[in-house]
């Protein structure tokens, strides 16, 4: 699919002015594109370290005699899929056809495996059972709702004659694959045969998208992946740098983009960065924040499983590198908030886009959660604009403005406002689903809406600390300048991408020749 065009979102929720089933040129995100990614259907192979997970629940109300711990009365056992099978799990979740390559135990463990990943209709045919091999199980104790203990039985360097075995499963389980996704969490399994393998293998498929999600991402160099995932901690073992949890880790790695990329072998990278979201850092200069939504669940797991198939899927199904990391960071959002390990399906990513339709804030409201965060010490952003089809120069601009401070609030104008700047022709999206899509970017805090020709009445109110504007302006220009600076804040003058601007994407889009009726529209 090319990448050569914007999209706005009609009223009814589906993509106007592109073909059914292009997402190459969606810039936000709405209801309507787990569906459309589960359309697209992809097919993925993940390559990697699979596990059994446990999860045995029960109660608490003595101590053991034989040391000051707790007695947990285990009254349920529940099972899932880790690892690299759980992004196998999630990726099937999210209506991709997966099959699943790895090699695990000819155990009971291995065997109970086999059937959750067959059950959610991931294809084993390449998953090779072998009695030499043991399978890794990780196993949680939970009592009155906390974890009391975790036990991993982890088996590291499998025999060679096991791994000659998963050897010659890849170029089969590679073959056709539009994505493969390789999970190597050290295990030894993956080195040496299998890694040369999946060389040859995607060099035979050279339009797969390749995903390496491994603690060593520079031992994948030579894949030269598309993308890999390096979490923080294994960034900067690859960069041989310190990182203070404390500091701002997305910009300390993003200066050193060129050496990550070099290392890594990779066309982009995702720094993952726990609570703090993510940062993409592509060769062409390309870099994207997402912002996590933290949850107090402290028996949440795998979410950074579900990330990376998110992230696969999406991309795989021809959505934008930006846009499919906003997604994979709603998806990762959807499980941190479930205990145990768990995936996001088609159905829980699309309620969770369409909680943001209805998110506009009174001004009552605002003015209450900023009040709220101000007294937690956090610095207020605040921006404002028509944001009418959204284009990538808007959420430059808008992971732009984030991070100026701690919280973003989005202003949007009402649609007369939108009449009386633009014309009488627009908006081409309502004030429903202009908010909505931008409520769902990970950037943006809180989105409210305003009928006034100026900011200054909500700026009065509101007294932000930064009033960030993107375009060709000055702070000197602005009529809120006044106001802002009055308040104490100050005005920031973002990037302005005028080859990206709306009036062109809105005039490219009515370009487009009108669909032929089909069915009961055909003459």
């Amino acid at each position: 699919m090319t990448d050569n065009h914007e999209v706005g979102v009609t009223a009814s929720g589906t993509p106007s002015g592109t073909p059914t089933g292009e997402l190459s040129g969606v810039r936000g995100l709405a209801a309507w594109v787990p569906a459309a990614i589960a359309a697209e259907a992809p097919l993925v192979t993940v390559v990697g370290d699979a596990i059994l997970d446990g999860w045995w629940s029960g109660t608490i109300e003595r101590l053991c005699r034989e040391a000051p711990a707790p007695v947990v009365d285990i009254r349920r056992r529940d099972y899932a899929a880790g690892g690299a099978a759980n992004t196998a799990m999630n990726l099937a979740a999210l209506g991709a056809r997966v099959r699943m390559c790895a090699v695990i135990g000819a155990d009971d463990a291995g065997d109970r495996l086999r059937g959750i990943l067959e059950e959610a209709g991931v294809c084993t045919a390449d998953l090779v059972q072998d009695e030499r091999v043991a399978t890794t199980t990780k196993y949680r104790i939970v009592g009155a709702g906390q974890v009391m203990l975790r036990i991993d039985d982890t088996h590291e360097n499998p025999p060679a004659a096991a791994v000659q075995v998963l050897a010659e499963r890849v170029a089969g389980a590679v073959a056709g694959a539009d994505a493969v996704v390789v999970c190597d969490y050290g295990s030894g399994a993956l080195d040496d045969a299998v890694r040369d393998a999946l060389i040859d293998a995607t060099a035979s498929e050279p339009d797969a998208l390749v995903v390496v999600d491994a603690h060593d991402t520079a031992a994948w160099s030579a894949l030269r992946p598309d993308i890999v995932t390096p979490n923080a901690q294994e960034a900067a073992a690859v960069l041989d740098l310190r990182l203070d949890p404390r500091s701002d880790r997305a910009a300390r790695v993003s200066t050193r983009r060129d050496d990550l990329l070099d290392a890594t072998g990779a066309a982009a990278a995702v720094v993952t960065l726990d609570r703090d979201g993510t940062v993409l850092l592509g060769r062409d200069g390309e870099d994207h924040r997402t912002w996590a939504r933290p949850a107090d669940e402290k028996q949440a797991s795998g979410a950074g499983d579900t990330f990376v198939a998110s992230l696969t899927a999406a991309r795989a199904a021809g959505l934008p590198l930006s846009t499919s990391l906003d997604l994979a960071q709603a998806a990762a959002d959807v499980v941190v908030h479930r205990p145990g390990t768990s995936v996001c399906t088609t159905a829980d990513l699309t309620r969770h886009l369409q909680s943001f339709a209805d998110t506009a804030l009174t001004t009552a409201e605002l003015l209450r959660r900023v009040e709220e965060d101000r007294a937690d010490g956090k610095r207020i952003v605040l921006t404002n604009g028509c944001f009418d089809v959204l284009h990538r120069g808007h959420t430059r601009y808008l992971n732009q403005a984030k991070q100026l401070g701690d919280v973003l609030v989005v202003a949007l104008n009402d649609d007369d406002g939108v009449r009386r700047l633009k014309g009488p022709d627009r908006p081409i999206n309502s004030i429903a689903d202009r908010a909505g899509i931008i409520a769902s970017l990970s950037c943006v805090d809180y989105v409210s809406v305003f009928s006034t020709d100026t900011l200054v009445p909500l700026i009065e109110l509101l007294k932000p600390d930064v009033y960030a504007k993107g375009g060709d302006y000055t702070a000197q220009m602005l009529l809120e300048t006044p106001s802002v600076e009055a308040n104490g804040g100050t005005v920031s003058i973002l990037d302005y991408v005028p080859e990206r601007s709306t009036a062109a994407v809105v005039s490219r889009i009515r370009s487009l020749p009108a669909p032929l009726p089909t069915g009961d529209d055909a003459p």
